[in-house]
């Protein structure tokens, strides 16, 4: 295994050139979600286990994160597993309840409670780095490997309303009703966060996406206060040569102090014009950012909405990706044209 703090290889194609703000031989493509319910494969494996049960057995979530790759000949393969697999770390019990999503029982209501939460002991989680070393032998050396975490402030709105919300008014009351609670529950998750990417970059890990889906239902100013020393906690903890993709939906008003908890590569929703947030941002790289919802037309929609986006990003320190994930009933066809199209087009 390579040391953490040597400098990277050339291993990990045009994604890591991208994300290190070079040019590379084309523009990279990974889409969120590419591996998931739209193609037969996983439908299948998931007939067979729970969606639990799949991210734990690293054979299963190694099969359909490289499959995916395979099939849509990405540029880059994100881990198989779920933002919240953490908090089982905390001793709390998450199912997926078919219609609803994740479910927390009981959730955490009390903030006297918080400063009972154990801390997380990450060998609980020795399957999700098991299956980042066998996905990572079993792909080509130029397709690049990301590993991923729920930001602290997503994993603790789940923590709290228990599932997923619209007004997050129980996570808002503890937040704005007992700050200093809510800061060290957040602190509890971020340093954990931080230790379970750090794990999934020694596993072999090429960069790591920070998904904070939720926190675009924040203020900035309550962002700086309450989120970002948590997310920065977290992001600090992965070495510094690592790429950090940092990732939220709805986060247009976020994306600078995003970029300042620590992110090397911003993320950007579909509701963000590509090219304002790229002036916005400066000179780091960026991603993204089709409407999935694309990829339920036909290919002359989906290059006419793809092309602009592909000149928005440029050729440089740009990662093509959709601004949300890739939704069930989405042909794969469309999706292995989409990345057969960015790759023909931005051909060098």
């Amino acid at each position: 295994m390579s040391s953490l703090t040597e400098a990277p290889s050339s291993a990990g194609g045009p994604f890591l050139e991208a994300c290190r703000g070079g040019t590379p031989s084309h523009i990279p493509v990974w889409l969120m979600r590419q591996a998931g319910r739209y193609m037969s494969e996983y439908r299948e494996i998931r007939s067979k286990v729970s969606f639990m049960e799949l991210c734990h057995t690293p054979e299963l979530a190694c099969e359909v994160t490289v499959h995916a790759a395979d099939v849509l000949n990405t540029d880059a393969a994100i881990l198989f597993a779920d933002i919240l697999l953490i908090l089982e770390l905390f001793g709390v019990k998450v199912s997926l309840v078919s219609g609803t999503g994740p479910v927390i029982e009981p959730p955490l209501r009390d903030p006297a409670k918080i400063d009972k939460l154990p801390e997380a002991d990450l060998d609980g989680l020795s399957a999700i780095y098991e299956a980042v070393r066998l996905i990572k032998a079993a792909m080509p050396k130029e397709r690049a490997l990301i590993g991923f975490a729920g930001a602290p402030f997503t994993v603790a709105s789940y923590l709290i309303e228990g599932g997923p919300s619209k007004s997050f008014e129980n996570t808002k009351k503890i937040m704005f009703g007992a700050p200093e609670q809510f800061k060290r529950l957040m602190d509890k998750i971020g340093r954990a966060t931080g230790e379970y990417l750090k794990r999934q970059v020694e596993a072999g890990a090429d960069a790591v996406q920070l998904f904070d889906s939720w926190v675009g239902n924040l203020s900035e100013a309550d962002y700086r206060e309450f989120v970002l020393p948590a997310s920065r906690t977290a992001l600090a903890a992965v070495p510094s040569h690592i790429p950090r993709i940092h990732f939220g939906k709805g986060t247009g008003h976020l994306l600078l102090p995003m970029r300042d908890a620590g992110a090397t590569i911003m993320g950007v929703d579909e509701m963000t014009h590509l090219g304002e947030a790229r002036k916005l941002l400066g000179e780091i790289p960026v991603q993204g950012n089709l409407d999935p919802i694309v990829l339920l037309c036909d290919r002359a929609t989906i290059k006419e909405r793809v092309l602009p986006i592909l000149k928005q990003g440029g050729p440089t320190g740009y990662i093509f990706n959709l601004g949300h994930g890739i939704v069930p009933s989405t042909p794969v066809d469309n999706v292995k044209y989409l990345v057969e199209l960015v790759h023909q087009e931005t051909a060098r």
